[in-house]
């Protein structure tokens, strides 16, 4: 067990709205909040008016980095099957649990089928008992929609979520790009923004059919947010997320033939980028993510076309969060019910949020310390990130995984 710890003077990002006080952390988990008794010879940090906030819980990532996480502040991944060998063996779930202790929480999600092939159920329940605390269909689509029933079928017996990849393998298969003027100009490969809704509109279906948990990992079209939109009406159990360069960037972020702004799905149009700002005020979105998928200069520095899709985007989550809340799109404590308790109750972990008997994940921030994104100076394992020289403010000052200090 670590010793008690106290923290005084602290602006604490409550599900409810930033409340001033203290926090007392005793044996990993948060003990008292706001005004209470000081134990004798408890170490105290004086927190000077910063904010004190929950670590956040990545939804949704390609590798494990470590570094970068605790530059972003985060201390619990959802780590994505997609690794080599993929995660649809309970021997290599239960090791990639492992792997980030003691200084990152890893939680495994499993493979939906066999290799992520999209044809074989993968052994869901010994992975389940293995730690994986989802099940994915990983960068790609189940193209065959009674293997995905299965699937939903399946995952709703065992109670976990499915987390699926939503573009139509037949549209978007060796797409590059969305298709519009950009794409055309550039010459690159295209598939319509139409892939996505095609997609979520059969999972959707699929998923009130079954009953199951369907968490869209990542949803970026005017058409999907609307699918999204009613089928939440409906009473389907459906989530759905988004990473910082949906929201920001739109596909003019390619022009030049900038590979770190090859991403999947593509960057949209300037009209669905507007339709995920106004999702994300009005609540559809759920969890916003990091997406974090650190590529080398062996994958990215190649015409666009041949270039690995993905960008680094553990250390820049918080910041670029934390922007949304100076531009008036959302309040500091609907961004962390984003970055970290919709991403862990989606989990099924108890964390992600400040309250009595939680784990002291915590992360100590200066909301207003400004930096600047440089990709050659990023401390991850790559810097492949589409906001490469955007000015931003907010830093992370301290981090604990369970009142233990990372940073």
């Amino acid at each position: 067990m670590t010793p008690p710890l106290a923290f005084t003077n602290a602006r604490l990002v409550m599900p409810d709205g930033v409340r001033r006080g203290g926090l007392l952390v005793r044996d990993e988990m948060i003990e008292a909040i706001g005004t209470f008794d000081m134990p004798g010879g408890v170490p105290v940090i004086d927190l000077g008016g910063a904010l004190l906030a929950p670590a956040i819980v990545d939804l949704g990532v390609f590798a494990v980095d470590m570094a970068a996480c605790h530059a972003g502040g985060i201390v619990r991944i959802g780590l994505m099957p997609d690794q080599s060998p993929v995660l649809d063996d309970p021997g290599i779930v239960q090791r990639a649990a492992l792997i980030g202790r003691p200084g990152l929480w890893i939680h495994p999600i499993a493979a939906a089928t066999r290799g992520l092939a999209g044809a074989d159920l993968a052994e869901m329940a010994i992975c389940r008992e293995a730690g994986a605390r989802a099940v994915a269909t990983g960068r790609g689509w189940i193209g065959d929609a009674a293997v995905m029933r299965k699937v939903l079928g399946y995952a709703r017996d065992l109670d976990i979520a499915v987390i699926a990849h939503a573009e139509d393998g037949g549209l978007a298969a060796g797409a590059v790009a969305t298709e519009g003027e950009t794409a055309t100009r550039l010459g690159l490969a295209a598939a319509p923004g139409l892939a996505e809704a095609l997609a979520i509109a059969r999972d959707l279906m699929l998923a009130e059919e079954t009953g199951a948990r369907l968490h869209l990992r990542q949803v970026t079209t005017a058409r999907g947010f609307d699918l999204v939109r009613a089928a939440k009406r409906r009473g389907v159990a459906v989530t759905c997320g988004i990473t910082p360069a949906h929201l920001l960037l739109s596909e003019i972020a390619m022009t030049d033939f900038r590979t770190f702004a090859h991403l999947s799905p593509p960057l949209r149009g300037e009209e669905d980028r507007q339709a995920a700002l106004a999702a994300l005020r009005d609540g559809t979105i759920d969890v916003l993510g990091s997406g974090h998928d650190p590529r080398g200069p062996e994958e990215k520095r190649l015409p666009f076309a041949d270039s690995a899709p993905g960008m680094a985007g553990a250390e820049t989550l918080l910041a670029l969060g934390l922007g949304l809340v100076r531009d008036d799109y959302l309040t500091i404590e609907r961004l962390f019910a984003l970055l970290a308790t919709q991403p862990a109750r989606i989990l099924g972990v108890d964390a992600g949020v400040i309250a009595i008997g939680a784990p002291a994940d915590l992360v100590v921030i200066d909301a207003d310390a400004p930096w600047q994104i440089v990709a050659d100076t990023m401390i991850g394992i790559a810097g492949n990130t589409p906001f490469d020289g955007l000015p931003v403010q907010g830093k992370v000052t301290q981090l604990f995984k369970g009142g233990t200090r990372l940073r």
